[in-house]
């Protein structure tokens, strides 16, 4: 994988997060959150095989099937990175997306106490949420990390693909990788439940399924944590239940109102000074105000609670954006940018 080594290395002494890889038009990369063209360019008649020869037989066979292929490879530094092949108009392109070479902490993170707090509870679900690129599965990690660090627990990652490659510690860790290891997410719930497990990471609820699921897994005794494409803490829940069948969403909701232990909304923003990106959270946590009206269909509420529990280590993305804002580390243009209730904004700023 010479080439496409020299690319990923020069990606990553750049700064960036992203590479688009695509024939026929420039190599460009995303760096702070801004996409801008790289200053050193593969030949154009090249690129086509800088892609393929990061491809195995398997999926190349996948790829003249007309799918899209999703996995991880790792660089000679030590580094992985996540993999999205796909066709455009006949042609080859390629997004990858540079890993942390090492797991952070939360500390590293600079994320709210609370995410340890959510850490250790013995079972329940834990939703870390937010829009592609903003440090997901990142967050994730590091809670993972720090349950490896504290206490001996059988934890089961089920991936696709696997990003951060996890060492023993305190606890036992399995990685499955959905493709390779097992058929799907749901497939590897139900499995993981006869495997006695103590923690299940999941790394995507994408569907019905795979959610009915996790909720299950969640109800008798585990701790699940998984993430979800949402904004906010009230639109998470009613995105998981809106993916229910309508027979079915009366029971997610009953369970949700038992079992969810909290939700983590992020973003990463610009740093004022433009030198790097900063994350701006929400934090819903599952108090008995907050998970009675999920029960009572009042998510509409939730944003209400969340100001005004702060002693439980609640709060808003505009309170957090706030706090960003008055210590200089992000700008106000950025604050209304990325706020997900800009008129609620402006009583704050």
């Amino acid at each position: 994988m010479g080439k496409m080594n020299d690319v990923i290395m020069m990606a990553r002494s750049a700064g960036a997060s992203d590479i688009h890889i695509s024939e026929g038009r420039p190599l460009q990369m995303r760096v702070n959150g801004k996409l801008m063209k790289a200053e050193m360019q593969p030949e154009p008649g090249s690129i086509r095989q800088v892609i393929l020869e990061m491809l195995d037989g398997e999926k190349l066979d996948r790829l003249g099937l007309g799918e899209d292929l999703d996995f991880a490879v790792a660089t000679p530094d030590g580094n992985r990175q996540r993999v999205n092949v796909f066709r455009y108009q006949g042609k080859l392109a390629a997004t990858i997306r540079l890993l942390n070479g090492s797991i952070p902490s939360l500390e590293e993170l600079k994320m709210p106490r609370v995410l340890k707090e959510l850490a250790d509870q013995p079972r329940g679900l834990i939703l870390v949420t937010g829009p592609t690129g903003s440090g997901k599965s990142t967050t994730l990690a590091a809670m993972i990390r720090y349950i490896n660090e504290n206490r001996s627990e059988h934890i089961i990652t089920v991936e696709d693909p696997i990003e951060y490659v996890y060492e023993d510690r305190l606890s036992l860790i399995h990685q499955r990788e959905v493709g390779d290891d097992v058929g799907s997410f749901a497939g590897a719930l139900r499995s993981a439940l006869r495997e006695d497990p103590d923690v299940i990471l999941v790394g995507e609820m994408r569907d019905y399924e795979t959610i009915s699921a996790a909720v299950t897994a969640a109800e008798t005794g585990h701790l699940v944590m998984s993430t979800l494409h949402t904004t906010g803490a009230g639109e998470t829940i009613d995105r998981i239940i809106d993916a229910c069948p309508a027979a079915a969403q009366n029971q997610i909701r009953t369970q949700l109102s038992s079992i969810l232990k909290g939700v983590i909304t992020q973003c990463l923003i610009p740093t004022a000074d433009g030198r790097g990106r900063v994350a701006a959270t929400e934090i819903l946590t599952g108090t008995d105000a907050v998970l009675n009206l999920i029960r009572e269909n009042k998510c509409y509420q939730i944003s209400s609670v969340m100001q005004s529990s702060g002693v439980n280590g609640m709060h808003t993305l505009n309170g957090d954006l706030c706090r960003l804002v008055r210590s200089g580390q992000i700008t106000v243009q950025n604050a209304y940018k990325y706020s997900n209730d800009r008129k609620d904004l402006e009583q704050f700023l």
